[in-house]
């Protein structure tokens, strides 16, 4: 596929729906299908009745080509300001290097900015330079924090 034109792409709120075309995407870019953990994570992240709907589709031309899913935290975690998390995000590989990407993150930042919150984290494989810069281009910057884990 060569460029497209980001003009024609269309940023939308995510809806119940969306289900299929999120797994599909995935599947392509990771090799396998989760399609309950999406079912479980698109059911969560279009539940409008008591948060604030933050997650995103990109459409072209009438085709659902990218998604960004995160969360919005207010008080939780002992953390006093509104903050988010970006923790999934995925483009089609005919649509990767194209933008899609960037313009999914800046419009999900742009949404949360809107709802007052002060800080978006996002968390990256260390060596995924790709997604690293990916991020940045989008004004992410690492964290003063450290991601702890133990395997059991």
């Amino acid at each position: 596929m060569g460029t497209i034109d980001l003009k024609k792409l269309k940023i939308r709120s995510l809806k119940e729906g969306d289900v299929g075309s999120v797994v599909k995407i995935d599947a392509e870019v990771l090799g396998q299908e989760r399609t309950e953990f999406y079912q479980r994570k698109c059911k969560g992240a279009t539940d409008s009745s008591d948060q604030l709907v933050t997650s995103l589709v990109a459409e072209y031309e009438g085709q659902i080509i990218g998604f960004v899913m995160g969360n919005l935290y207010l008080g939780e975690y002992g953390i006093p300001e509104k903050t988010a998390s970006l923790d999934t995000i995925g483009v089609s590989p005919d649509y990767q290097k194209k933008g899609i990407g960037s313009e999914l993150i800046k419009t999900y930042i742009e949404k949360l900015r809107k709802a007052g919150v002060e800080k978006i984290y996002g968390m990256i494989e260390w060596n995924d330079w790709s997604m690293f810069m990916l991020f940045e281009k989008c004004g992410f910057v690492p964290s003063r924090t450290i991601n702890l884990e133990l395997k059991v």
